[in-house]
């Protein structure tokens, strides 16, 4: 499938810049987000928060007119650097759809989250726009109120940094070099978008994939969905992140996750690195959708870097 046109980086963020919090899913409470809005004040940014960030509607953060006002404005906001969301949870592709791109094609910015967010960097991506999947308010601080790793990861890609991250093998793990755009994020947000005008396209690509709270046989079912539908068969690489809390029936399915996702790729030779510290675990290391990236998986590690100079 040939992309329609090149990526679109937007401007990396400098200090004074502005930052909207927005809540496009699931609704969350003041004490999980004021702490991260005084860090980034303290760090020198402006913040602006969505007018209906701290709403309620049942499990949602508003209705989804209110959840999609605040995001359309911060998208199409001339002023705004980066958007970051507040948390997932469910919600966003009740409202994504309905998006106007034009705002953010004029004004580029950063679009922050994982999660339910992967359905808004699946749209971007779509759109040609690179995104970050990262680490969002609630867990910007550690319990001691300082940065974690994944914060201070976060923060050097929107500086334009780069990232370059090594991590431990995997017994999992399948040796090889690969170089290509990042696409992904949560798996049954991937999932769910195939056969729509969203799905994600891996053709030369890496992928990257993370899940929580799934029954092992729906990962089993979501990643055979993928592979008969082809996602496969042109990819460069595939990175696995934290697949947390992992169910199992009362009769056991009989494979492990990293059982079940070698079998879905068995028959093709790209490199596969496990256990990269990404996703809904306490270490959530930032990544930028759209942008090329370099796997290497050796027997003694993964090195997985996107240069600073792209």
């Amino acid at each position: 499938m040939k992309e329609k046109q090149a990526m679109i980086i937007p401007p990396y963020l400098n200090p004074g810049d502005k930052i909207r919090i927005v809540s496009p899913a699931g609704k969350v409470k003041e004490e999980f987000v004021l702490p991260a809005v005084e860090w980034l004040l303290d760090k020198g940014y402006r913040v602006e928060l969505g007018r209906h960030v701290f709403d309620s509607h049942f499990q949602f953060a508003g209705t989804d007119q209110q959840r999609l006002e605040d995001l359309q404005t911060a998208l199409d906001d001339s002023e705004t650097s980066a958007v970051i969301c507040s948390r997932g949870g469910y919600g966003t592709v009740r409202i994504f759809n309905k998006l106007e791109y034009d705002g953010l094609f004029r004004h580029p910015k950063w679009l922050v989250g994982f999660s339910d967010i992967t359905v808004l960097h699946a749209g971007l991506n779509r759109n040609r726009m690179a995104s970050v999947h990262g680490v969002m308010p609630r867990y910007f601080l550690n319990s001691d109120g300082l940065p974690g790793e994944s914060l201070q990861s976060l923060m050097q890609i929107l500086a334009g940094g780069g990232a370059s991250y090594a991590v431990p093998a995997s017994a999992g793990n399948r040796q090889g070099q690969a170089t290509g755009e990042l696409v992904g994020g949560n798996l049954s947000i991937i999932s769910g978008l195939q056969g729509t005008g969203y799905e994600l396209n891996t053709d030369g690509k890496i992928l990257f994939l993370e899940d929580i709270n799934e029954f092992l046989y729906h990962v089993d079912r979501m990643m055979l969905q993928l592979k008969l539908s082809g996602k496969f068969e042109k990819m460069a690489g595939l990175v696995l992140g934290n697949f947390t809390d992992m169910k199992d029936n009362d009769s056991p399915f009989g494979k492990t996750i990293s059982e079940i996702i070698l079998e879905a790729v068995a028959e093709y030779d790209f490199p596969v690195c496990f256990d990269f510290p990404a996703g809904h675990e306490q270490k959530n290391l930032a990544l930028v959708f759209g942008k090329k990236w370099e796997l290497n998986v050796t027997g003694q590690e993964s090195v997985f870097k996107c240069p600073a100079d792209q």
